[in-house]
């Protein structure tokens, strides 16, 4: 009986956890530049979100894929502290460059807030009559 009991126990944090994955793909040509951060600090279950990636620091051609996941040893942090230390792994994967297919509108960083605007709605405009993305690149 005790020794059920054990295994009742030693499962539950098995049994209230699961693997945790979410990935987002730009649709640019990966390269092999890849930033990892296995510890990201979050907390309590994820409400209090990591700081932010500046992926700009370290993605000079933008970036081609960004991924999130609770590995096995960052849901044992999390289930010995009662979810309230919720660390997880983030991955930002660098693009090649700027592929040839791809439709990019360039606006000067220090634009007005009126071009900036048009800029977005001839983006929206292109990316509606061609059904792919439009991407804005500040320079």
């Amino acid at each position: 009986m005790k020794k059920s009991i054990f295994l009742f126990l030693l499962c539950i944090p098995f049994i209230f956890t699961g693997c945790y994955h979410a990935q987002i793909s730009t649709g640019m040509q990966t390269s092999a530049d890849v930033y990892e951060n296995k510890w990201a600090a979050s907390f309590i279950g994820g409400l209090v979100p990591p700081n932010i990636v500046h992926a700009e620091q370290h993605c000079s051609n933008g970036v081609a894929r960004v991924e999130t996941r609770l590995s096995f040893l960052n849901m044992v942090a999390q289930f010995l502290t009662l979810s309230i230390y919720s660390p997880m792994e983030i991955t930002v994967v660098c693009a090649a460059g700027p592929s040839a297919n791809l439709q990019t509108i360039e606006v000067e960083r220090n634009s007005s807030e009126e071009i900036v605007m048009k800029s977005f709605e001839e983006a929206i405009k292109k990316s509606a009559a061609s059904n792919e993305a439009v991407y804005i690149s500040f320079k």
